[in-house]
């Protein structure tokens, strides 16, 4: 793993744009960041995951992240991506929502007291202790009205049919965000979706005027649905991460039945594989895709729901649609393999002879080079490759030779 996090997120496909063309330098040393979450309802989506699994990275790098949970800014309403406003919540349901909300974040980021410890906050604590005329008199003088309405988040609905000022309002509470974690907190950096731009970028202008802060954005790619639109808490099909709002069997499911072109970038965004991994797994195309497929959907049901319902719905999904891959029973050949033997990484061709799946080196090599040999479900075409303890899976190496013959290697 890459100690600098822009590197990694960068690999990983996470950078969409950043405010700062040295933003790389800034993670030379420990930086304090944040991404808010509007607790509009009670469960994030798969939208979030993007924003979350930025929060893990950025924790494992060294660096501080805080959670900001918009007690107050959901009460006003975020316009950015959307075509109408949304439906105004009561104060009791949104603590509610935070809480839940705060407790899914939690699978991931690690809340404490430590360097890196995620700090999870609410922006009710201080902008609902502010009073309009101090709040106007402070920021007021430092917002562009023309500015603010070439924003994307603001033009998109003015050409829709017009926005409220109550919702024009949600531009300045989020900088106003920014100024007071950057005060309370020193927080220099704010990430957040590619919809986020805009209020990030007038969160920073905000902290350099009043504070003459060095602050900085970054944000992230939108997952969106088949139909090109935004995952949204009050958009219609979401996929949430509630297993009351969807099931882990149809959340497994909406990830095995990800686009061919989605595969490679969704196993950047929500598995820990290094991408070595991930493109040796999508690299063949056709079978090999299809598994990758599968590990998409075990991987990130495991991030969500947990391991055990992920081999659930794993299991469920391979008896509904009659594919059978219980190799681990004795029926199928098998042998112990020494771990030891991965380390300086082992040829392919010569495991084909010991596994009796070819009778000489020459005849491997045939064999690999005419398509006949898979690893696992993934086919091999170099008969030169090394297997090393990255081709292992849950303690096996699978090989097979045609169709029908196959070999497992239990490595101990």
């Amino acid at each position: 793993m890459s100690d600098n996090l822009y590197d990694l997120l960068s690999a990983r496909g996470f950078v969409a744009q950043t405010t700062d063309a040295g933003i790389r330098d800034r993670f030379a040393a420990p930086v304090t960041a944040y991404i808010g979450f509007d607790p509009t309802a009670d469960s994030l989506h798969v939208g979030s995951l993007v924003p979350i699994m930025g929060l893990y990275w950025l924790q494992q790098c060294g660096h501080r992240p805080l959670v900001v949970v918009g007690g107050a800014t959901a009460l006003i309403g975020d316009p950015s991506g959307k075509t109408e406003a949304r439906k105004m919540l009561s104060r009791e349901d949104i603590d509610r929502n935070a809480r839940c909300i705060a407790d899914q974040i939690g699978r991931l980021v690690r809340f404490d007291d430590s360097p890196t410890g995620a700090k999870l906050l609410n922006n009710a604590d201080w902008l609902t202790t502010l009073s309009w005329i101090d709040l106007l008199r402070e920021v007021g003088p430092h917002f562009s009205v023309n500015r603010m309405l070439t924003m994307d988040s603001v033009k998109g609905r003015m050409e829709g049919g017009g926005i409220t000022f109550l919702e024009f309002n949600y531009m300045v509470m989020q900088a106003y965000d920014f100024l007071h974690l950057w005060r309370a907190e020193r927080c220099s950096l704010q990430l957040g979706g590619q919809d986020q731009w805009g209020n990030i970028v007038m969160g920073i202008e905000l902290g350099r005027r009043l504070e003459d802060a060095a602050l900085a954005g970054l944000t992230f790619p939108l997952v969106t649905k088949a139909d090109g639109g935004k995952f949204g808490k009050s958009e219609k099909g979401n996929i949430w991460l509630s297993a009351e709002r969807t099931p882990p069997y149809e959340f497994y499911q909406f990830w095995r039945n990800a686009a061919d072109g989605d595969v490679r970038r969704f196993l950047g965004f929500f598995t820990f594989l290094p991408m070595s991994e991930v493109d040796r797994l999508v690299a063949q195309g056709g079978e090999s895709l299809n598994y990758a497929k599968e590990v998409l959907a075990y991987e990130v049901t495991t991030l969500v729901h947990g391991e055990a319902a992920a081999e659930q719905a794993r299991d469920s999904a391979r008896k509904a649609f009659g594919v059978q891959h219980d190799v681990t029973g004795d029926s199928i050949p098998h042998a112990d393999l020494p771990a030891a033997e991965l380390a300086a990484g082992l040829g392919l061709v010569g495991l084909l002879v010991r596994a009796n799946l070819a009778p000489s080196n020459s005849e491997a090599r045939r064999l690999v080079q005419g398509g006949g040999v898979s690893l696992h479900d993934a086919r091999v075409d170099d008969p030169n490759r090394k297997l090393t303890a990255e081709d292992v899976r849950e303690g096996i190496l699978l090989l097979k030779a045609g169709k029908k013959r196959m070999f497992r290697f239990d490595v101990r």
